[in-house]
């Protein structure tokens, strides 16, 4: 028997807890708000430089309900198996890839607060390395769901 396409209480309540589906949400912000960031390098008050914090605001706030759904599908979809191998290496790469997703949104907003002109560039190889991180979160992630078999 399958299940009918608009049963949502079905899709609320699946294994996974939608960790699959939230996940995407941080990611593209993320990917958005550097690409955002880089575009608007050397110039003051960009409006590219505005979008990118409030993208990269986003991103870190959505952080906490995609490892909700994360720790839950662990618990539930993973029956709660014993934290090795991909396992291990996809939630720490996880809570890396969150904190450093907050620590760039913190850059940006000091900077905002502050009296100067451009951003550090020491930002760049930062939102760059998390970038890369997300990807092999991701990669990882793909494993444990079984898309990537």
């Amino acid at each position: 028997m399958s299940t009918h396409p608009f049963d949502f209480r079905a899709a609320l309540m699946a294994k996974h807890f939608q960790h699959v589906v939230l996940i995407h949400f941080p990611i593209a912000l993320y990917m958005v708000g550097v690409l955002f960031d880089v575009l608007s390098f050397g110039k003051k008050q960009s409006p590219l430089a505005l979008a990118s914090y409030y993208n990269l605001a986003i991103a870190a706030l959505s952080t906490v309900p995609v490892i909700a759904s994360g720790l839950m599908a662990w618990q539930f979809a993973l029956e709660g198996q014993r934290l090795k191998g991909v396992l291990l290496q996809h939630l720490v790469l996880a809570s890396s890839s969150s904190l450093l997703i907050a620590l760039t949104w913190w850059l940006h907003r000091r900077w905002r607060r502050g009296t100067g002109e451009f951003l550090p560039l020491g930002r760049l190889p930062l939102e760059l390395v998390t970038a890369a991180l997300l990807a092999l979160t991701g990669h990882l992630g793909g494993f444990l769901s079984g898309v990537n078999v």
